[in-house]
């Protein structure tokens, strides 16, 4: 834990846009809260499955509004989003396992880089309608992110390994304990409590909580 002890943890899934722009808002707040900010991928399969919770997508009428909402938290965030042309094949057809045990390989021996490169994943399926199941575009999404070409390569190994899918599935059952139901969800620790918040646009309530200040989605204009 940091000096204060307290730390804000986030997991997340490349697979969901309400995650990506609490990660960029995440992202952004490193620089503003004095807090141990942590990013924890964890898989949003395993969450529904093991909640019992329900995609809203397969609302009509939910997966309608959630259309239009994500457009205007978008603009409102400044992040890049843009769906791509079957989301419901992208989601749920698709899925993210693979991608979310990449990021897991490169958190393990380079986590220094985990932001960059998830962002990179996100850009590709949430931005550009792009592939994130192929190692191809993993690998694209490695270079992009300005990790040497050998070392993708070995990440796309390590990937697949025991050790990573343990990791991954240990993340997924952590939050599960604290009552996760989907993504992104956060989790506050301070002076031994801790608290759940889920949800991309609970940032000001956490704010409250840590004793820091909320200056919006977009503080002193900072983008990405």
């Amino acid at each position: 834990m940091s000096a204060r002890g307290r730390v804000l943890e986030l997991f997340y899934d490349v697979v969901s846009p309400y995650s990506w722009i609490g990660f960029e808002v995440f992202c952004r707040y490193k620089a503003c809260w004095n807090i141990d900010f942590r990013f924890r991928p964890a898989f949003l399969g395993g969450i529904m499955k093991e909640s019992g919770n329900k995609p809203p997508a397969l609302v009509p009428n939910k997966f309608s509004y959630m259309v239009t909402d994500l457009q205007r938290l978008a603009k409102f965030c400044q992040v890049p989003l843009s769906l791509p042309h079957d989301p419901f094949e992208s989601i749920f057809e698709k899925g993210s396992l693979y991608a979310m045990r990449f990021i897991t390989a490169v958190q393990v021996s380079h986590p220094e880089l985990v932001e960059q490169v998830s962002r990179e994943i996100w850009m590709r399926i949430w931005s550009r309608d792009e592939d994130i199941t192929q190692q191809d575009s993993l690998f694209a999404a490695g270079i992009a992110a300005g990790i040497p070409e050998r070392t993708v390569r070995k990440l796309l190994e390590v990937a697949s390994t025991p050790e990573v899918k343990s990791r991954l599935k240990a993340a997924t059952d952590e939050v599960l304990q604290f009552g996760a139901f989907g993504m992104p969800t956060f989790i506050t620790h301070q002076n031994g409590e801790s608290q759940m918040f889920f949800g991309s646009d609970r940032f000001e309530l956490m704010a409250n909580f840590l004793g820091e200040e909320w200056k919006g989605p977009v503080p002193r204009g900072q983008v990405g």
